[in-house]
Formats: structure tokens, sequence, C-alpha cells
């Protein structure tokens, strides 16, 4: 470190390390009935804990978002949907499998925007009676296609053993251990990729 930088660049250093990143916690339903709240909840609660980013519950039933491309659908809240996006640095998306896949919303709300998911990570929590492991799956496969990095750590909650009566979440202390490793992934991978945007 030169004597310039020793007086002049550790402000700037200073500075850069104290802007944490933003991470976006996205509930992948819409439907009535839906558990992606508890579980988007319950991922932010552990995230907080970590002091490292600024996490925000970016919920897709809080936007108007037609089916794209369907005339006289009220579009009027993809605006606020593309900044919410653009804000972030990463996601960590909480995915219910239906049908074998992503629900419908959630394929929706990725295809609406395109530039605000580029270069960014992101981490899958799912959750289904096999773990949602095939929305999962499915999921990854959209990510790549909208240059968003995937992280291999990726919480599985069941139906059966990581919720009450199918409908409250009871998650096993395993899985909260599993958050954590996969925010250890996101997080880095996220500063990584915001030096190239």
């Amino acid at each position: 470190m030169g004597i310039f930088d020793k007086f002049f660049g550790s402000k700037q250093q200073e500075e850069k390390t104290m802007t944490k990143l933003n991470i976006g916690i996205i509930l992948g339903s819409t439907r009535e009935g839906r558990l992606s709240p508890q579980v988007g909840n319950w991922v932010k609660e552990l995230a907080d804990k970590r002091g490292d980013a600024n996490y925000t519950i970016i919920d897709i039933a809080d936007y108007k978002l037609p089916l794209l491309g369907e005339e006289g659908g009220d579009a009027s809240g993809a605006a606020a949907w593309s900044q919410a996006v653009a804000a972030q640095d990463g996601f960590v998306f909480i995915v219910q499998e239906y049908n074998h896949s992503i629900t419908g919303s959630l394929k929706n709300a990725l295809d609406y925007l395109r530039e605000e998911w580029n270069n960014k990570a992101a981490g899958i929590v799912s959750y289904g009676s096999v773990g949602g492991a095939r929305a999962a799956e499915h999921l990854r496969g959209i990510l790549g296609e909208l240059s968003v990095a995937d992280v291999r750590v990726h919480p599985a909650l069941s139906l059966f053993t990581d919720f009450e009566n199918g409908a409250e979440l009871k998650a096993a202390p395993v899985q909260a251990e599993s958050v954590n490793q996969m925010l250890d992934q996101v997080i880095p991978w996220s500063a990584a990729l915001k030096t190239i945007r």
C-alpha cells in the first residue's frame, strides 16, 4: 500500500466494506393457502442473525403480473417488480413443487424481466412431498438462461417431516444449518458477480 493509498484510499475501501449486499427472498407462490410466507419468514429470521447482508422478502403476490403477453391484463405492477428485482444483488428463491415443477406464477414473474436478473447469484429453498427437489431442478435451468448463478447447497423441506400436519413449518435443526451453508455460498458469489455488473 502506497502512502497516497494509505491516506486517501482507505476511506474508499472502508465505504466498500461497509456497504452490505441486498439479498431478496422471493416467495414463489401466489396460491391461496400457500406455505411460502412461513418458509420465507423463517429463512429471513435465520439470515438476519448473520448480519452479512440486507435481506428483504419479495412477495410476487404483491405485484400485478398477468400472464406475460396476455391482452387486456393489468400489468401495472410490472415497473415496481422490475425495480424490486433490480435493487437486489442476489436472491433466495422459496420454491414449492406443483406437478413436478415450479408454480406458474413464479415462471411468469421470472419471464417478465431479463437484465434485472443478469449476473447475480441465487440460493434455492424448496419444499414439497419430496422436498421440492424437482421444482428446484427446473428452476436451476431457468436461472441459467437468465444468467443467474445458483449455488450448490439446497435446503429441501419435506411436507411430511418439516411441517406439522403439512401446514405449519416445524423445520428440523439440520435445515437451519443447511440454510446458513447456502447463504455462505450466496453472499460471496453475489459479491463477486456485483463486480461485473
